[in-house]
């Protein structure tokens, strides 16, 4: 078993989701202001702001499974997250945790805590990394004008195959898909932990669909942990195939530069508005 050690952070994102323990299973895990989209802390970061402490509470290092229910917006501030380990068994170890401010909940989580196992001999992958241009070829996310204020897009390198990048003109595809490069704008390695962060920080592929229409609110994501990263960016792929009663669905593949599957997620998502 690899035990989760406190390291000294280097990175903004480790500054970001650092957890300091409290007493009876609660993390002091302030919310940290540019991990946000307007006024509110982006998804996935919170999602890895509550796993930091729930791998901790755990004693494992790799989250294999985690969802999480989004029941306020969270701007930046105070907050803990009170966490509960359900179950430590040999192999895994299962964590329920709250992320709260005060005494409103901002989220509830559960997820299955483990070490991700080498690939093995015995596989079965009939997925393939989305077919994308050179990074050099793509559309950068940062410098991009956005309706609202987005300071995660100053934290992370995000590159977008320009067939899904229509939507910064005004233009939009009609296809429910957003694909492109992923990496850490200060160059920080990706692990486990950050794959909870990259599964969300794509624009919504809503915004292909009917256009760009302002904040898209996530009611539910999860992400499946499938492999630890190699060294390099990360091959990226969102597709939504139904938007009906004002929701809409978001299924993500994440692949790394050895063409290695190492995470897979779903979100369901509010739809802003009700497309015209």
């Amino acid at each position: 078993m690899r035990i989760y050690t406190v390291i000294e952070m280097s990175y903004e994102f480790d500054d970001a989701v650092l957890a300091i323990p409290e007493a009876n299973g609660v993390f002091r895990t302030p919310i940290i202001g540019g991990w946000d989209i307007g006024a509110n802390a982006n998804g996935g970061y919170l999602m890895a702001r509550a796993a930091q402490a729930m791998r901790m509470a755990a004693r494992r290092q790799d989250p294999l499974s985690i969802s999480a229910h989004f029941l306020a917006p969270a701007p930046a501030g105070d907050a803990e997250c009170a966490t509960e380990v359900v179950k430590s068994g040999k192999r895994i170890s299962t964590v329920a945790a709250v992320l709260r401010r005060d005494d409103r909940e901002l989220m509830r989580l559960i997820g299955s805590f483990g070490e991700v196992q080498p690939l093995g001999l015995v596989r079965h992958v009939t997925a393939r990394p989305p077919e994308l241009p050179p990074i050099q070829e793509c559309v950068a996310r940062r410098g991009q004008p956005t309706p609202i204020p987005m300071g995660i897009v100053e934290r992370v390198s995000l590159f977008i195959h320009p067939d899904d990048s229509k939507f910064y003109s005004g233009a939009f595809s009609g296809v429910g898909q957003m694909r492109g490069w992923f990496s850490f704008a200060d160059d920080r390695p990706i692990d486990t932990l950050a794959l909870l962060l990259v599964a969300d920080a794509f624009p919504p592929t809503w915004f292909n669909i009917f256009g760009s229409q302002g904040w898209v609110p996530t009611v539910e994501m999860t992400v499946h942990v499938r492999a630890v990263p190699a060294p390099g960016p990360l091959r990226c792929s969102f597709t939504t195939r139904v938007v009906q009663g004002n929701y809409f669905e978001e299924d993500g593949e994440i692949w790394d530069s050895d063409g290695v599957c190492v995470a897979m997620s779903r979100q369901l998502a509010l739809a802003p508005i009700s497309p015209t």
